[in-house]
């Protein structure tokens, strides 16, 4: 049986949030990455790996050239997770919002 690395600690890393970030406005090479940081590539290259097996990203090949993507599955299982919360916030925002209406309507 094969240990799929942890998501949540995948993304902990504030170097892999950053990666997830670039590469999920447009597909990127390695070198492409590791240009947006003061990392050496082998470091770069570590954290991508974690990150395609977590499957938060894709590979792709292009000719000699491998790009890197979002995968829009693998980050289902943090929205999935997320969602919760953001619905209670979303809740409580929307009762301050009705107390503040109601404030400014009846003033002392």
């Amino acid at each position: 049986m094969k240990l799929r690395r942890d998501v949540f600690q995948a993304i902990a890393d504030p170097t892999r949030r950053t990666i997830i970030a670039l590469v999920a406005a447009r597909a990127m090479t390695p070198s492409a990455i590791a240009e947006n940081f003061d990392y050496s590539r082998q470091t770069i290259s570590k954290h991508i790996q974690i990150l395609t097996e977590c499957e938060l990203l894709e590979q792709e090949q292009k000719g000699r050239e491998i790009y890197y993507q979002l995968n829009p599955k693998g980050m289902k299982q943090i929205a999935d997770f997320i969602e919760p919360f953001r619905k209670m916030w979303d809740d409580r925002f929307n009762k301050l919002e009705d107390v503040m209406k109601k404030n400014q309507s009846n003033p002392k």
